[in-house]
């Protein structure tokens, strides 16, 4: 069982991301006699600005994506197209509205790379992964993700909700893009039991989670979401997954319906995709122009906000190992006996080739990049996941699965 996150970066993101699908399905192994691959057991893929419109297009498309995204996404005009859209008259014309706004353009451009499916089109199609798209919420600056529980909490269906909009409001950067609206529903439908409210005994984690949720349960001071791009409050797109895992207070809570016995190994694989600074503001005493003011937040300080996850992510990863070696192959235990944890963190600073590295990691964040880039970056993903210990690990992990004891 194997989750997947890609993180934001525009299209630099998802071509990197976009090799290390393809490396995951060349990742063969033998299970129960029969032969697979790790990209056949992905049983959630998530997504951030960038990385979500890989993650959308994975989820509707299944392996088709593998050779279908690059032309259909990666080396077309996507952003000029989008440009020229927004400067059509009756286009300019409808922007003149508040209530339309410059991602409304995108979500339409991004509807026809996914051919208008749906979240429940995803869960009709057989062997699709769970999706999980993030945004932001504009309002408390808390995580927002795309998934049957938050749309719960406002009481609105996300079977009918359109990839194309949640990918947008995952890549509506402030200021370039307009933020998103969703209507709080909280008020006018039955609603689950509310949890009991956070006590102080609980993990702060857990805390924040509940106070955000009880904050959504109140749609008259909260009728409208307003979102914008996920990367503003977690890059890597795993913090709420994680946050929710946590909240459970043990692994196995998380898997109470599967059948005892069955998970033989548990795998995470985060896709960071994020460059550093262009130019580091602290090498100089002018005051910062408003543009490199924006850079530094956001690639300075987002990168800050990527090593916190990272770390917290770490410290679960030992708890929920430690719990493992508790209780796999006892009596009610989701982990057979033979369970393991593996977590692989695959970034573009740790492509092996000093010249490529460094190359890729000036690529803009962009809606388009050079052709040449989109080909170097997917053969950097794949090469970066090769050279990960942690997935050389899992590969010899793999390879005792087919040995018969």
């Amino acid at each position: 069982m194997m989750a997947v996150t890609l993180s934001g970066g525009g299209a630099r993101a998802a071509a990197f991301g976009l090799g290390v699908l393809r490396e995951l399905k060349a990742t063969g192994f033998t299970l129960d006699g029969q032969p697979t691959t790790l990209l056949d057991h992905t049983a959630l893929i998530s997504g951030v600005s960038g990385g979500s419109i890989l993650a959308a297009h994975f989820a509707a498309f299944g392996d088709a994506t593998l050779t279908r995204f690059e032309p259909d996404f990666l080396l077309v005009p996507f952003e000029s197209r989008l440009i020229r859209e927004a400067l059509w008259p009756h286009r300019l014309h409808k922007l003149t509205s508040p209530w339309y706004g410059r991602s409304q353009i995108l979500a339409q451009r991004f509807d026809e790379l996914f051919e208008g499916r749906t979240f429940a089109d995803v869960r009709q199609r057989p062997g699709a992964p769970d999706l999980m798209i993030t945004a932001t919420d504009l309002t408390t600056g808390a995580p927002f993700d795309f998934t049957a529980e938050q749309f719960q909490l406002i009481c609105s269906d996300l079977g009918a909700t359109p990839l194309s909009f949640a990918v947008a409001a995952s890549s509506a950067v402030p200021l370039l893009l307009s933020p998103v609206t969703v209507r709080n529903h909280a008020d006018t439908c039955p609603h689950p039991a509310a949890a009991a409210s956070a006590s102080p005994g609980q993990d702060f984690r857990a805390r924040m989670l509940q106070r955000n949720a009880d904050a959504y349960r109140n749609a008259k001071d909260k009728p409208f979401i307003h979102l914008v791009d996920g990367g503003v409050t977690d890059n890597l797109g795993v913090r709420l997954m994680l946050d929710r895992l946590v909240a459970l207070g043990s692994m196995s809570a998380n898997f109470t319906d599967v059948k005892p016995g069955t998970i033989r190994r548990l795998v995470l694989v985060t896709v960071n995709s994020e460059r550093g600074l262009s130019e580091r503001v602290d090498n100089s005493d002018r005051v910062p122009t408003t543009m490199q003011v924006m850079e530094t937040l956001i690639f300075g300080a987002g990168s800050r906000e990527t090593e916190v996850t990272l770390a917290l992510l770490n410290d679960d990863l030992q708890r929920w190992r430690d719990e493992l070696l508790r209780t796999r192959g006892q009596p009610g235990s989701p982990f057979a006996a033979d369970a393991e944890i593996h977590a692989i963190s695959v970034s573009l600073h740790d492509v092996p080739d000093d010249k490529i590295r460094h190359s890729l990691l000036r690529v803009p964040t962009a809606f388009t990049i050079e052709g040449r880039d989109v080909i170097e970056l997917q053969g950097a993903g794949a090469a970066a996941l090769r050279a990960s210990p942690s997935f050389q690990k899992l590969r010899e992990s793999l390879a005792r699965l087919a040995t018969p004891h």
